[in-house]
């Protein structure tokens, strides 16, 4: 506090200023969202801002957006600048389309540009140099852009509706329109009773966790399909996975998205296969046996042609994997013991009763519950170099959703020398920001920051960089997950990848590493 306090006219003078400057950038975030919209919709375009996704964001989302990258890259950034770029894209630059443009980089490769735009004082003035930044964006454009491809939409089936299957149901919607490559078909379920469909239809609208969906559900009772957003999606009832003819429903060469949980291993998981229509399928559990597993952003390059049968992992092994290669990469992992504060899930009681596994009968909403976890086993398996060093245990607690997994890692002391708090974080905020895992890991720098603010995360997991702890070569990682949603976008990114979709980028990897060189982002491992 300073010891000369200001007067009545410098508060007032302060306050204005402040509401002033608001009302500004409001106004610009205002004006970026249905530009957004727009290119996300017309010219099948993915706006991003140094990573983190800016499509289905209303305005006061953009301005949290662009104050945590002012925070975390050190680089003053404010919806009236993004506007510009946003505004010289959709105007003047017809070669944006079929790509993903991080508006954050862009607005820093051509940061002379906008500044000019922005110093003009009159409307003629002012286009004719956002015309001028869209033509020059437009031929920088140029050598990344590929002719409109020709594709049917892949279709999607869900085998099961329950709480991932839902969320991976608003995710497939959430990215249906003009340009969509991946269609949601069909949802399978076991017959219910006669008002079955309307059941499953507010299930969908309606969650206590993750809120209202965003738009509009409704149903054909002649057709027994919900229309959700304009997407006419099938229930189809039935008692096994070989037991289904999506032909019958028009579905063809489908990706059968197993969330039951009920199969695991490749001969039973083998009997989707058998269903006309199928061609590929994906388990969101940890598989048994020989089945691949993938998690999104470390090993996806795994993905091939010749497999049929993928597993997705669990959701406490996406969430902790990314943040192990990272380290293991650039440090050197020798061992460790990974510990899960994990919150209950629909397999535990509400009061005491039986459980085929032990403490998991106790009462799931009035204990913590330790049990056991299979996380370390299946990092393993996307993970080959972590064998036989790390340990994992867990403990159940009584909130719904959000997960914090403690990674107690000793780093290899030769690559690890002289390393601090500081460091460790501003390595992994880094990654979060610029890195092929930046999909994956995000991070978070508050002493205030509780579980509940990383519902809705489309990270697999947020570095809490307040709770670290670094003591030699010893290191104590905390990260928060959103098991549910967080997760589903991670299988959301193995069935991209298992489909082929992938977006050109821009600016271009030469670009991008020049401008994060500059900002001293670069991640080197």
């Amino acid at each position: 506090m300073s010891e000369t306090p200001l007067t009545s006219e410098q508060i007032n003078a302060l306050r204005d200023a402040e509401l002033d400057q608001w009302k500004t950038q409001e106004n610009a975030a205002d004006l970026m969202v249905p530009l957004i919209g727009r290119l996300y919709r017309e010219n099948n375009v993915v706006s991003v801002l140094f990573g983190k996704g800016l499509v289905h964001k209303n305005s006061i989302d953009l301005i949290k957006l662009h104050n945590y990258v002012c925070k975390y890259v050190g680089k003053r950034m404010q919806p009236t600048e993004t506007l510009v770029v946003l505004l010289a894209l959709v105007q003047y630059a017809p070669n944006a389309r079929d790509m993903r443009i991080d508006l954050g980089r862009t607005f820093v490769f051509m940061e002379k540009e906008v500044l000019d735009v922005q110093a003009q004082v009159t409307p003629e003035a002012r286009d004719a140099k956002i015309r001028a930044l869209g033509e020059l964006i437009n031929t920088k454009m140029a050598p990344l852009t590929q002719a409109p491809p020709s594709f049917t939409p892949s279709d999607v089936v869900l085998y099961g509706f329950g709480r991932i299957g839902r969320l991976l149901a608003r995710l497939l919607i959430e990215k249906s329109g003009p340009g969509v490559k991946l269609m949601l078909r069909a949802i399978v379920v076991r017959k219910g009773t006669k008002e079955d469909l309307i059941k499953r239809a507010s299930l969908l609208r309606r969650d206590s966790v993750h809120g209202q969906f965003q738009g509009s559900i409704t149903f054909n009772e002649e057709a027994n399909a919900i229309i959700a957003n304009g997407n006419l999606i099938q229930i189809i009832y039935s008692d096994g996975p070989d037991k289904c003819d999506y032909t019958k429903y028009g579905i063809n060469n489908a990706v059968v998205i197993d969330n039951t949980g009920r199969w695991r291993d490749a001969d039973a998981l083998g009997l989707h296969l058998k269903s006309p229509g199928v061609s590929k399928v994906i388990l969101t559990a940890p598989a048994k046996g020989s089945v691949p597993t993938i998690v999104a952003g470390v090993n996806e390059n795994m993905i091939s042609s010749s497999e049929n049968i993928y597993s997705a992992a669990s959701c406490t092994t996406n969430a902790i994997a990314p943040s192990l290669y990272a380290l293991d990469k650039k440090f050197g992992i020798v061992g460790g013991h990974i510990e899960t504060v994990h919150s209950f899930t629909n397999d535990q009681n509400l009061i005491d009763n039986y459980h085929m596994k032990e403490r998991r009968g106790r009462s799931a909403v009035l204990n913590m519950v330790i049990t056991e976890t299979g996380a370390a086993a299946a990092v393993v398996k996307c993970l080959p170099s972590l064998k036989d060093k790390l340990t994992a245990n867990a403990i159940r607690v009584p909130t719904p959703n959000v997960s914090l997994a403690i990674l107690n890692l000793q780093l290899d002391p030769t690559k690890a020398e002289g390393i601090t708090k500081d460091s460790i974080n501003s390595f992994m905020s880094k990654v979060s920001l610029d890195s092929p895992l930046q999909n994956q890991i995000d991070f978070v720098n508050s002493a205030e920051a509780a579980s509940s603010d990383f519902i809705g995360s489309r990270a697999a997991g947020t570095v809490d960089g307040k709770a670290t702890i670094v003591d030699g070569n010893k290191v104590v990682l905390y990260v928060w997950y959103d098991n549910e949603f967080g997760y589903s976008c991670q299988v959301v990114r193995v069935l991209q990848r298992l489909m082929g979709i992938n977006h050109t980028r821009f600016p271009a990897k030469e670009q991008v590493e020049e401008i994060d060189s500059a900002l001293n982002l670069t991640w080197n491992i």
